[in-house]
């Protein structure tokens, strides 16, 4: 009985009635002859409240789990459903209450449906996680009211529920089919053509109508009397590494998503897309030290070792030392490989101060920067400035954005790639430069 009464609440229709009650009997004191009518409304009332109590503890009443996905997809919208199964012999109201993870800080996320008698359905919403990690839910709990909705039923189900929030497995999906189609216009992507010989040497063959005379190897043709060609091959496994720095500007916040966090979903796809390109594909990270390395490999396995080892990458919130990535990179990367570098430089002298390192790593590899726009003084550009804090407001944000262009041409002058993007087209972006790269052979 006190497992019955702690599940057991009081809807506004039983507090609407009992103070109805109570405000006639006050008059009854002034209007004698109401006393009689609202003592029987008072009995009827409470012959009412019993019925419906009667109704929802005596009847199994209400079935329901919580359907989650094995792993969430950060910075995405991930499904989540609710079955329910109504065992009532009557149609019932039911409030849905989810204690979602504490990462949301949300105590009011309610759902209000009406279930016909001994029916069953599905409810969906979804859920937009920004921070990689566990994921804990607690209590599904289901009010169950019935039509006379005097009191509510408390049913709970799925406590301690946990899916990791891994990086965004569902971008990497959708760009990996993007990469490959011929839809790719629609969302950014450019279809790049290829230019010149980005091929490596398979073999001599004797030579057949129709071969690239262009291809005739002389030497071969002189020793064997007869016309040889050099049959060559499109250029795979060349490495591709995401390089990401975790320091304490990438945790600087666009969309509800850290830098950091845009980087490493576009590394995920980026070493997806490589991999489908025959390249071989590898991350590592580095801030104080360079650590969360998975070597450039084209294994069946290899982007689970990728999305396993970015789910692990958070920032120390320390500075970047570019000189211990160089010495990592010299002593550790014998072969020429592409080093998408994902950092960021808000002024020139940031950059100058990596500058040297930069050049360096650059001698021996193709090396592209990667830094952000900040969207948000792009924003506040765009305004239109009614005072002078306004105006004082706008020049300096235009004297930033101009600054990332200026950091643009510096790394250019120095024969550095570059990319500067928009946080959101980071991804797009990237594969672009990528696709952009195997055509015109630059590895």
């Amino acid at each position: 009985m006190k497992q019955l009464l702690k599940n057991s609440y009081l809807n506004s229709r039983f507090f609407i009635s009992a103070g109805t009650l109570v405000f006639l009997f006050i008059l009854s004191y002034i209007f004698s002859g109401l006393f009689i009518i609202t003592q029987t409304l008072f009995f009827v009332f409470l012959a009412l409240v019993c019925i419906d109590y009667i109704l929802l503890f005596k009847q199994k009443g209400i079935v329901a789990s919580r359907i989650l996905p094995e792993k969430l997809s950060n910075g995405d919208d991930n499904p989540i459903e609710i079955s329910i199964k109504n065992h009532y012999n009557f149609n019932c109201t039911l409030k849905l209450i989810d204690e979602l993870p504490f990462q949301y800080q949300k105590r009011d996320f309610e759902i209000n449906i009406t279930l016909n008698k001994l029916n069953h359905k599905k409810i969906a919403y979804s859920l937009r996680p920004l921070e990689r990690g566990e994921y804990y839910f607690g209590h599904l709990n289901i009010y169950a009211s019935s039509p006379l909705d005097f009191i509510s039923r408390r049913f709970q189900f799925g406590k301690d529920a946990m899916v990791p929030n891994y990086p965004s497995f569902l971008q990497l999906k959708k760009y990996m089919l993007l990469a490959f189609s011929n839809k790719i216009f629609e969302y950014g992507l450019k279809k790049i053509r290829r230019i010149g010989h980005t091929m490596e040497f398979e073999q001599i063959k004797d030579y057949v109508q129709g071969d690239d005379l262009r291809n005739i190897n002389w030497k071969a043709t002189a020793k064997s009397n007869k016309l040889m060609v050099n049959q060559y091959q499109d250029e795979r496994s060349q490495p591709v590494y995401s390089v990401i720095d975790k320091c304490r500007v990438m945790k600087m916040p666009f969309d509800g998503l850290s830098l950091l966090d845009y980087a490493i979903n576009a590394a995920l796809v980026i070493s997806n897309v490589a991999l489908k390109k025959q390249d071989k594909a590898g991350i590592f990270s580095f801030s104080r030290k360079v650590e969360n390395k998975v070597v450039a490999e084209r294994r069946p396995s290899q982007m689970n070792s990728i999305l396993e080892t970015l789910y692990n990458v958070s920032t120390d919130f320390a500075e970047s030392d570019f000189s211990r990535l160089y010495i990592d990179i010299k002593r550790n990367l014998n072969q020429r490989s592409l080093l998408l570098l994902y950092t960021n430089f808000e002024t020139l002298d940031a950059l100058h101060r990596q500058l040297p390192y930069l050049k360096a790593i650059a001698k021996n590899h193709l090396l592209v920067v990667i830094f952000f726009e900040n969207t948000e003084l792009q924003k506040l550009t765009q305004k239109s400035a009614v005072n002078t804090f306004e105006i004082f407001e706008k020049t300096i944000a235009e004297k930033f954005i101009y600054e990332k262009k200026l950091i643009v041409n510096e790394l250019q002058k120095h024969g550095i790639q570059s990319i500067l993007t928009a946080p959101e087209q980071l991804t797009i972006n990237t594969i672009n430069k990528y696709l952009e790269i195997k055509a015109r052979g630059m590895l």
